[in-house]
């Protein structure tokens, strides 16, 4: 872990769920068995983007919500690169929305680690694509009259491969989720929640407290009955009438229809369902863990076997030489 660890001092606010990030990735990264020298992180702006000061590998700090832009160009001129992405509700839903998604749909082989905290920290605490229907801020001091956006179901709409959440304190989840993101070939979207203790302290509180917590966090498992709450008493199933997913007490008549998680299900509609189950503004019933977990070709290595087709044909282009060329073209007027 310490060889991950920079001189940097890191400037987050003191309890800033950041720290736990941080942490848990320094103590993972080393599971990868990858050369500091072949990691690279790229972050755009917010507070979470100062992320790349503080891991020792290559990083790029960039601009506003182009992160997603800047590491594609990077994990398919080099394919030997982890790339991974650190942004936030609003670098990546705001300004980055089109570069994110556009990532996604494209499977780029990109590790995106989105942290939300449903608000805006390093401007001072206006509203961000994720707060909550009529949250009051300093730029919403009568309500936020905009929906928010649902990061895992955006991430599903667009096609991602991988799609997971998790939350900042739960660090063995959270290293799990890593985990199998590090591993899956393809653009990874996880969605972590992450507590603003300044600007938006306890959003995620529901989820944090070990003994709410039961009733409120649903953990996915591939394979696994989605089942919660004290002694597994509560499940998700499929209503057969509306087939629209929906949270029960378990009993012996309704057991055998409690969902089992097929995160490798071809389609997306029920990863999508599992999504919206919570609560927007409560986030009570959430589900964390891997929603989504599909094959899919990879965009920089269909890329690479184009580039050697057309080199094949035509032979290996020299843009010096057509640069320094002779050749002129006259346009008519």
């Amino acid at each position: 872990m310490k060889d991950f660890k920079t001189d940097q001092e890191v400037r987050w606010c003191p309890g800033c769920g950041d720290y736990a990030v941080l942490a848990a990735v320094q103590g993972f990264m080393p599971e990868l068995g990858v050369a500091r020298e072949n990691i690279v992180f790229v972050s755009g702006i917010g507070c979470s983007s100062r992320f790349p000061y503080y891991m020792n590998t290559y990083g790029m700090h960039s601009i506003h919500g182009r992160a997603p832009a800047i590491a594609t160009g990077l994990a398919a001129s080099r394919p030997d690169l982890s790339v991974w992405v650190v942004t936030g509700d609003g670098d990546a839903l705001s300004i980055g929305g089109n570069h994110l998604i556009h990532a996604l749909r494209r499977n780029v082989n990109l590790k995106i680690l989105l942290f939300n905290n449903r608000i805006y920290g390093l401007t001072k605490g206006q509203y961000s694509p994720t707060s909550e229907l009529g949250k009051i801020t300093k730029s919403t001091p009568m309500g936020s009259l905009d929906a928010p956006f649902n990061p895992v179901s955006l991430a599903i709409g667009a096609e991602a491969s991988f799609v997971a959440r998790t939350v900042d304190s739960d660090r063995k989840h959270l290293t799990e989720v890593l985990r199998q993101a590090a591993h899956h070939p393809g653009t990874v979207l996880v969605e972590i929640y992450q507590n603003c203790n300044i600007f938006n302290d306890g959003a995620f509180e529901l989820l944090k407290d070990k003994q709410q917590a039961q009733e409120a966090v649903i953990r996915l498992e591939h394979g696994r009955p989605v089942r919660f709450g004290t002694d597994d008493t509560k499940g998700v199933v499929r209503d057969p009438a509306t087939g629209e997913l929906e949270v029960v007490t378990v009993t012996p008549g309704n057991e055998d229809r409690v969902l089992v998680h097929d995160a490798r299900a071809t389609s997306p509609a029920t990863a999508f369902a599992l999504s919206r189950l919570a609560d927007p503004d409560t986030l009570h019933h959430t589900p964390i863990g891997v929603y989504r977990s599909v094959d899919r070709p990879v965009y920089d290595t269909l890329m690479s076997e184009q580039l050697d087709t057309a080199a094949e044909q035509q032979g290996r282009g020299d843009l010096g030489a057509l640069l320094a060329g002779t050749d002129t073209w006259t346009v008519a007027g």
